[in-house]
């Protein structure tokens, strides 16, 4: 992932240069500049254990929702610094497995269900209010709707909300015993602060974004140390 955001800002400078030196002082500073987005994103832990990430379905899913305020370069419209609030959200799906947020000690069990009674749909799902800030190269700024855009950031955010939430219990041979839904809440063994790598490439209201967490998903003591990363698509505009 470095690798390619790297790659990236090295092509957007070196294009920047290589142009001719034009007068943007006619260029509407106030123009759209992706003050709205909304992320469709696919999850995942990096750094889980086998008896966790083993029992973790392919395809959890998040969304993504910020208000962004964007501050073009005056001296050079094709760069700009963004900023802004908003809410981030994950859900992560497990086949087999109970995450009991509700022990009393200080450590989050894991439990395996592969022998025991288990919910047929299982997640685990974090909230969290975001503050992302971007740096971002827009290729031609007079036609942002149609542009080539990059943009690397990142974001500090505050857990609003952990839970799990089970629906229709089952017995080991995959035999309904209940329709019911069971959620439970409870936010102490997360790190209620975060602090996450973003970027994104695209062209106008499109462009494909990635996030990797840099701290630990659970605090200290509470268990392996997991990073989330997220990546996707991504809609903007206005």
């Amino acid at each position: 992932m470095k690798k390619i955001v790297l790659a990236l800002l090295v092509f957007a400078t070196s294009t920047a240069v290589a142009q001719k030196k034009k007068d943007w002082s006619k260029v509407d500073l106030n123009q759209a500049g992706d003050h709205i987005m909304v992320q469709f994103g696919l999850d995942n832990w990096a750094g889980a254990p086998d008896s966790i990430s083993s029992h973790m379905k392919s395809f959890s899913r998040g969304l993504n929702i910020y208000l962004m305020i964007n501050k073009p370069f005056k001296t050079d419209p094709r760069w700009s610094v963004a900023f802004g609030a908003g809410i981030g959200s994950s859900s992560i799906g497990f086949k087999k497995l109970d995450v009991d947020l509700k022990a009393s000690g200080a450590v989050l069990p894991f439990r395996n269900l592969d022998s025991a009674d288990r919910f047929k749909k299982y997640k685990l799902a974090t909230t969290f209010l975001e503050a992302p800030v971007e740096l971002r190269y827009t290729f031609n700024p007079e036609k942002q709707n149609k542009s080539w855009k990059i943009a690397i950031g990142a974001k500090v955010g505050t857990m609003l909300n952990a839970h799990t939430k089970g629906k229709t219990l089952q017995n080991k041979y995959g035999t309904t015993l209940n329709s019911y839904t069971e959620k439970e809440s409870k936010k102490v063994f997360f790190n209620s602060t975060r602090i996450a790598g973003t970027f994104r490439v695209g062209v106008g209201h499109f462009s494909l974004f990635g996030s990797y967490q840099f701290t630990n998903l659970l605090k200290d003591g509470a268990g392996a140390d997991m990073h989330p990363y997220q990546f996707g698509l991504c809609l903007s505009g206005l």
